[in-house]
């Protein structure tokens, strides 16, 4: 699949954290940390996180291959606005499935997933060199934060949040 060009058949599915399928592509999201950053993410992950009812793994499948994934665990971050918090992790779209609303597909279903969950608040950890990020959070309604997590003090780093709908999209 050439980037840009439009998915046919896109299917979002739910899967556990240790699924090969999500190894593969965590490895994947970690080597683009290793090409921006000079390393890997060093945030802590156990997978019993990732595994309802405080989070969740969701896999892309675009015409029956795995093209991306996105994931959300409980945030242990004060809320201004009250009531719990997930954070966002591993957001990641294979090079050959870009640029075709693929990224702001995954971030909306974990919204979605996050809100039906009863979480009030999403929050996500990135950083400068990651602009294509950042411009999607942006569009997508993410403001600054209160700094959390491995990176709180990091040159560079961005931590962005968004209060949840209620409703599902």
């Amino acid at each position: 699949m050439e980037p840009g060009r439009r998915t046919e058949r896109l299917d979002v599915r739910l899967h556990d954290y240790a699924d090969p399928v999500v190894a593969e592509l965590v490895e994947e999201v970690q080597q683009e940390y290793v090409v921006r950053y000079g390393g890997r993410d060093d945030t802590p992950v156990a997978p019993a996180q990732f595994r309802p009812p405080d989070g969740l793994v969701l896999v892309a499948w675009v015409d029956d291959e795995p093209a991306g994934c996105v994931a959300i665990r409980r945030a242990e971050v004060a809320d201004p606005v009250g009531g719990p918090v997930a954070e966002m992790k591993r957001l990641y779209v294979r090079a050959a499935h870009r640029r075709n609303g693929l990224a702001r597909a995954l971030v909306r279903a974990a919204e979605d997933a996050a809100a039906t969950a009863g979480y009030a608040r999403l929050v996500l950890e990135t950083g400068s060199r990651q602009p294509e990020s950042i411009a999607l959070y942006a569009a997508e309604g993410y403001e600054p934060v209160a700094a959390f997590g491995v990176y709180a003090g990091a040159p560079g780093a961005r931590h962005l949040g968004k209060v949840l709908r209620r409703s599902p999209r």
